[in-house]
């Protein structure tokens, strides 16, 4: 749910007087977007994205299948935990790392899993992006 405020736009000579429209002020003779509002519209955007669709697609066609979402979660909570271990600089674990593969190399033999690894990576790299544009705009106030 998005909130907006009502402001009053003052000039001089004239009376104050709420933007027609009722949300935002104005700059210029046009509406100023705020951050919010083009956060919004950045959402709107990423849900309408070809890497989003098809991710969702592909997610949704894989998990339909009992057996294979199985083998998919399963595989994604050990790939999970080895990534954390990896990100904490603990050592992996050589157990959860071969079976990682082994679940790894028993779902690439499935196109459509396949096809699932595939378009989850092109999603997450879009985000990526996204991530790294938006830090990239900020970072001289995060160091």
């Amino acid at each position: 749910v998005i909130f907006y405020k009502k402001y009053i736009r003052p000039r001089a000579g004239a009376e104050n007087k709420v933007h027609q429209k009722g949300y935002g002020p104005i700059y210029k003779g046009e509406l100023k977007m705020y951050v919010y509002d083009q956060a919004n519209e950045l959402a709107r955007s990423l849900k309408e994205s070809k890497e989003y669709l098809e991710y969702k697609k592909a997610k949704e066609e894989v998990k339909s299948i009992p057996e294979m979402k199985e083998k998919i979660d399963e595989f994604e909570k050990i790939r999970y935990e080895t990534q954390l271990l990896t990100i904490q600089g603990e050592e992996q674990n050589e157990e959860k790392m071969n079976k990682l593969k082994e679940l790894y190399q028993i779902l690439m033999q499935n196109p459509k899993v396949k096809e699932y690894f595939d378009v989850e990576v092109r999603f997450n790299v879009m985000l990526a992006d996204v991530n790294r544009i938006i830090g990239e705009a900020v970072k001289d106030v995060l160091q």
